[in-house]
């Protein structure tokens, strides 16, 4: 059988390591799915998603010059919902950019509030790094 980028297939995992899955793919090849490749979220322990022995889908990546086989199995799950396009196209892709509730304020309110939001996140992060909260840097060289 010959392999192609794109194509879905099924295959058995043959061997597990800590950077990823080896899969047989259908006519004998084998491929590895990479751990980042495994799910569409943060993979610590690959055991946790597939075992050995396991029938899985997969799509091919890659395949380089010397014969090797990159997969996916993250990437033949269904992609994301498509964001709702506009009717008569608007920006190109023809989706819209949604405002924002501020549309109603006057440009001298919109920069209030962004000064009043400023100064808050400022207040927060001096209260992190105030020496008098016990700094590091205070307690460099006294004794």
């Amino acid at each position: 059988m010959q392999l192609e980028v794109g194509a879905v297939l099924e295959g058995k995992v043959t061997g597990i390591t800590k950077f990823g899955a080896f899969v047989e793919l259908p006519g004998g090849k084998t491929g590895m799915v990479h751990i980042s490749e495994v799910a569409p979220t943060f993979v610590k322990e690959i055991r946790d998603f597939v075992q050995e022995n396991q029938t899985v889908k997969v799509k091919v990546l890659a395949i380089t010059d010397d014969g090797k086989v990159s997969l996916s199995m993250k990437r033949v799950e269904a992609a994301p919902a498509p964001r709702r396009p506009v009717a008569g196209g608007g920006r190109p892709g023809g989706y819209e950019w949604s405002p924002r509730r501020n549309d109603n304020l006057s440009f001298e309110e919109m920069m209030n509030k962004f000064k009043q939001s400023s100064d808050e996140k400022l207040s927060d992060l001096k209260k992190y790094i105030d020496p008098k909260r016990g700094n590091v840097s205070r307690r460099v060289g006294t004794k």
